[in-house]
């Protein structure tokens, strides 16, 4: 059953392997960070598919080594020979949307954490973990179709039917700690627990120099989030 909490998790026992998909984001900084203090020992795993904002992968780097996690692991799966997304570079990257339209944007990329999950579900296998920590958010993201709790709960039975350890008795947990929170309450949780978020990136479409654009769809939730959490976002900072 899908998890959006840490309560299963007995404190008692020996430290439990997860692996973390990393993104360089504060939204899988804050899942990971989550994980950590509820005992799991984290193995990030970061992948380059082509992004047209790749310079989150130099901030998951920060992120990672904040995290003091065990191993992470940057492998490329490139989705853009295939498409589909403005993401990957097929069209330009939409501003100053009406992020409640309801429609599903052209920054979705078709499958992505379908495959992120797929091989997130290989590696913990072979390291032998027994969740995966994902940061996706229900509530303050932009329509993808692959962040809802319908889906995470449809690949978590995947996962019990695919893998060795599922035949086994020993099923896959896939752990979304953000799912039902807004971007406020995620800020305000990493913040609890001491994040530096000026070590994170989350805009599809930088600046030259790296600075976010502020008006991507992932911008306009970034500083709304923090607006409402009355914080001040660090990478913002002049």
């Amino acid at each position: 059953m899908l998890s959006t909490s840490f309560d299963h998790l007995d404190k008692r026992r020996p430290m439990k392997r997860a692996v973390l998909l990393l993104s360089g984001g504060l939204d899988s900084y804050t899942a990971g960070a989550m994980a950590k203090a509820a005992g799991y020992e984290l193995y990030a795993l970061s992948i380059r598919y082509g992004q047209v904002h790749a310079r989150e992968i130099e901030s998951s780097r920060g992120v990672a080594r904040a995290l003091g996690v065990a191993t992470h692991l940057e492998l490329d799966v490139p989705l853009s020979k295939i498409g589909g997304s403005a993401l990957v570079g097929e069209g330009g990257i939409p501003k100053d949307r009406a992020l409640d339209a309801g429609d599903i944007p052209s920054t979705y990329v078709p499958a992505r954490n379908t495959v992120f999950l797929s091989v997130a579900m290989a590696w913990a296998e072979v390291i032998g973990a027994e969740a995966i920590v994902i940061g996706v958010n229900a509530l303050d993201y932009s329509g993808y179709p692959d962040c809802r709790p319908e889906y995470l709960r449809a690949f978590e039975r995947v996962a019990a039917l695919a893998t060795k350890a599922g035949v086994e008795g020993r099923p896959l947990r896939i752990l979304a700690p953000l799912i039902d929170l807004s971007k406020a309450d995620i800020i305000r949780k990493g913040l609890s627990l001491g994040l530096d978020y000026g070590l994170t990136h989350s805009c599809y479409d930088p600046l030259p120099e790296g600075r976010p654009c502020g008006r991507c769809d992932s911008c306009v939730l970034r500083a709304r989030g923090f607006a409402e959490a009355g914080a001040a976002d660090p990478i913002t900072r002049s």
